[in-house]
């Protein structure tokens, strides 16, 4: 099952209703930054060895592919940082998704607005162990709408029903205030 991790916890304690109780807190898969790392690692690699071959009469030559190297360096370490301030979480009362170093975002949809819900594996993310959610709200343009790169996706997607339509859940809830407002 996906994890209420204490240190998740710990990070979206804030942004959480003294009435609801999270259900899943989960950072995104380790696969969104593996692309940055690949590159720097790769970088270093080319640059290395370009050093190694290009003539001592060209230090600026060699200046300039060891500056972009350490952009790309740069761009590793902030994406890794970045990853590690990602969470999406699931209360019994909404969806967040909390991102953004410099500027902090919390997007948010409550379970109530959510009227449908799609589950989106790549061959890849099935090979890898993650999955993309699309959440639909009436019709509206929200801040919430889709969710990828998210680990044990096929687990979270059970909990992400039922919190949603089983038989305790809002759709099911809604369902029932419908039918017995009907009956009156």
């Amino acid at each position: 099952m996906p994890a209420l991790t204490p240190e998740g916890l710990a990070r979206v304690a804030r942004y959480l209703l003294p009435s609801e109780q999270a259900v899943i807190t989960v950072r995104r898969h380790w696969v969104v930054v593996a692309e940055p790392v690949a590159s720097a690692v790769v970088g270093l690699v080319l640059v290395a060895n370009a050093d190694v071959r290009l003539p001592q009469g060209v230090p600026f030559v060699r200046d300039v592919l060891w500056l972009a190297w350490l952009v790309l360096l740069a761009r590793m370490i902030w994406k890794v940082i970045e990853r590690s301030q990602d969470w999406f979480v699931v209360t019994d009362e909404r969806l967040l998704l909390t991102y953004g170093l410099l500027t902090r975002r919390v997007a948010i949809m409550p379970l109530a607005k959510v009227t449908d819900m799609s589950y989106n594996v790549s061959p890849l993310g099935r090979l890898m162990g993650y999955g993309e959610f699309v959440f639909e709200s009436a019709g509206q343009d929200q801040a919430l709408r889709t969710v990828s790169f998210l680990p044990d996706s096929r687990t979270l997607f059970e909990v992400l029903s039922n919190e949603l339509f089983g038989p305790e859940g809002v759709a099911s809830s809604r369902r029932r205030r419908s039918r017995s407002n009907r009956e009156d």
